[in-house]
């Protein structure tokens, strides 16, 4: 995986300032998975800040660019990534397309919104890598819809060994912004969290499924 250290840094900043992300090792989420967790990432909140949206836009398209070239068509993932893809693709001046985790029950039931031609190069936007189930779902209905997916770009990912597995093993290029390690540099840099509260998300990040608050 690809990574600017200085971007992810200021993309780290930007998240906590905001609280798009939230650290809390004292007081856990839950996450709908049942896991629980001492961080929770809400990006969708960055589309309420005009220049920090404005920021992940002109870095996603950069990436994008840097990365794969100018492509085709944007595809966002529904639907987290509806919005902020909207605005990667207007900078790069390109089609947008979305994703639905899958096909609607009515009308036309399409799983894609938008317009895509088969052959057509495509990269996806993504605004959270967890295990990358979901990411990847989107680009095997952009497959079996013919596009040529070059890779993803994303947000923020936790950066879990299941993510890694799970790109590698469908062969699909991932970049982010930012990711956990440099998101708990500059959260302890800011004095977002402590020294001790380092070595809880630390924990937490070796073994997220099995974590348990140590009290």
């Amino acid at each position: 995986m690809n990574l600017n250290k200085d971007t992810a840094k200021k993309t780290a900043e930007l998240l906590l300032q905001i609280k798009a992300i939230k650290l809390s090792p004292n007081e856990p989420f839950t996450w709908a998975s049942g896991w629980k967790s001492p961080i929770y990432c809400d990006n969708r909140i960055t589309l309420s800040y005009p220049k920090v949206r404005n920021f992940l836009k002109v870095e996603l398209a950069k990436q994008v660019e840097r990365q794969y070239g100018k492509p085709d068509v944007i595809a966002g993932v529904a639907t987290g990534a509806i919005a902020i893809g909207v605005l990667v693709a207007q900078e790069l001046g390109v089609p947008f397309v979305y994703v639905r985790p899958t096909p609607k029950a009515h009308g036309r039931k399409n799983q894609i919104e938008g317009f895509l031609e088969s052959g057509q190069n495509v990269v996806v936007i993504e605004d959270l890598i967890s295990t990358g189930k979901s990411s990847l779902d989107a680009v095997n209905a952009l497959k079996e819809a013919g596009a040529v997916v070059k890779g993803m770009v994303a947000i923020f990912t936790y950066g879990f060994d299941i993510a890694d597995a799970n790109f590698k093993e469908k062969n699909i290029s991932l970049t982010t912004l930012g990711n956990y390690q440099y998101l708990l540099e500059q959260a302890l840099d800011s004095k977002f969290i402590t020294e001790k509260e380092l070595l809880v998300l630390n924990e937490w990040r070796g073994n997220p499924s099995t974590w348990k608050q140590s009290k």
